[in-house]
């Protein structure tokens, strides 16, 4: 069943009978307030009535954002989370999927294999969306009022589970498929991603032009140097040939890159270098079943709602090999009249860098931000040692 149906079911388990684990939907939903009411409430679309969408104010309203690789360290779930059952019911769903022990892994590490694309991908979805369970019982209002979502990356594939779309043993297949293909693919040519932080001055597009030229001249065919990733305004990654990488970060200073950090991934994700992992993650969403979004999901590829289901398939493809508009995604979200209040926003998984560009786009909608893990706390923690 679709997880929102469980968010319109009011204070119980988000995802109890999320499609994949468990159970089927309730046939009836409290409060009085049938399927149609609520899903024009959830979604926020222009179905609902001038006067339905005047009655609820954005303050109102919540947003969950799912982070993607990068955050990920050893300890980023806590013994303390288990004490859900659908926490509990995902990692052992996890385990069975993908053939080996997920929890004592995002538990223990060790950070070299957890930081491996083939297993960072699915420690992130599953961690996410256990952190999303987490606000369900914690704060069950917030769910109630979630009318959008977004993920960075496999992030993505999270907040299409949140909204419905998928079921979530079946997306955790697809991701299993995923991170295995963008390995693979990753080994095949020396490359990787580049923070850069610039400024008005920058040209990042002539930059990666100069650094293809110099590949060129090194005698390798074909050089990719690429934006991979838009942050938020003068913020970006840049992934490609790791000499191309090398020479940015030489000649930083005549491109005006305040700022530039190699980024612990194996290789130029979401870039053309990425095009041997599209066939089989398109053979694996082939056995996935695509339901129409319950709340606004935003997609990477261009920064916008999606409004079809059948479109998603072929842009989660396309994710692969096209950068992540993650700029674009949050001025999108956060639109709107002037003097009109801001949702209030989730980040739920570990780490917090979606709250970082959260604040570097737009730090007014920045004020209304949390950030939601299943971390041990620190009272746990100091009885642990």
């Amino acid at each position: 069943m679709a997880v929102a149906t469980v968010v319109r079911a009011g204070p119980h388990s988000l995802l109890t009978r999320i499609r994949g684990l468990s159970g089927s939907a309730p046939d009836s939903i409290p409060r009085g307030l049938g399927p149609e009411r609520l899903q024009e409430l959830l979604q926020g679309t222009e179905d609902a009535t001038s006067q339905e969408r005047h009655s609820q104010s954005p303050a109102d309203r919540c947003v969950l954002l799912f982070p993607g690789q990068g955050s990920q360290h050893p300890g980023m779930v806590g013994g303390s989370a288990l004490r859900y059952p659908t926490v509990r019911a995902m990692f052992t769903t996890a385990e069975r999927v993908l053939g080996y022990d997920l929890l004592h892994l995002c538990q223990h590490g060790p950070r070299e294999q957890l930081d491996r694309t083939v297993y960072c991908q699915p420690a992130l979805y599953v961690s996410s969306l256990a952190a999303a369970e987490r606000l369900s019982q914690e704060q069950p209002e917030a769910i109630e009022k979630c009318v959008a979502a977004a993920g960075f990356s496999v992030g993505e594939f999270a907040a299409l589970v949140f909204a419905g779309v998928l079921d979530f043993t079946e997306a955790l297949y697809a991701v299993k498929v995923r991170a295995e293909a963008m390995e693979e693919a990753s080994q095949a040519v020396a490359s990787g991603m580049l923070s850069v932080v610039g400024s008005a001055q920058t040209r990042y597009n002539f930059a990666c032009l100069e650094a293809r030229e110099h590949c060129k001249s090194l005698g390798i065919e074909s050089p990719v140097c690429e934006v991979a990733s838009y942050l938020f305004p003068d913020g970006r990654v840049i992934a490609g040939h790791l000499q191309a990488l090398q020479f940015l970060q030489t000649n930083s200073r005549t491109y005006h890159f305040k700022r530039t950090r190699m980024l612990p991934v194996s290789g130029a994700f979401h870039t053309s270098l990425m095009q041997p992992a599209v066939e089989p993650l398109t053979e694996a969403l082939k056995t996935v079943t695509f339901q129409k979004p319950l709340i606004s999901v935003y997609c990477n590829v261009d920064g916008k709602r999606y409004r079809h289901a059948e479109n998603i398939q072929k842009v989660l493809v396309k994710q692969l090999v096209c950068p992540v508009k993650w700029e674009q995604t949050l001025h999108a979200l956060y639109e709107r009249k002037k003097g009109t209040d801001f949702p209030r926003t989730y980040e739920v998984g570990p780490g917090k860098q979606l709250g970082t560009t959260l604040r570097a786009c737009n730090a007014q909608a920045w004020k209304y931000y949390e950030h939601v893990d299943i971390e041990a706390d620190e009272t746990q923690a100091t009885e642990e040692a």
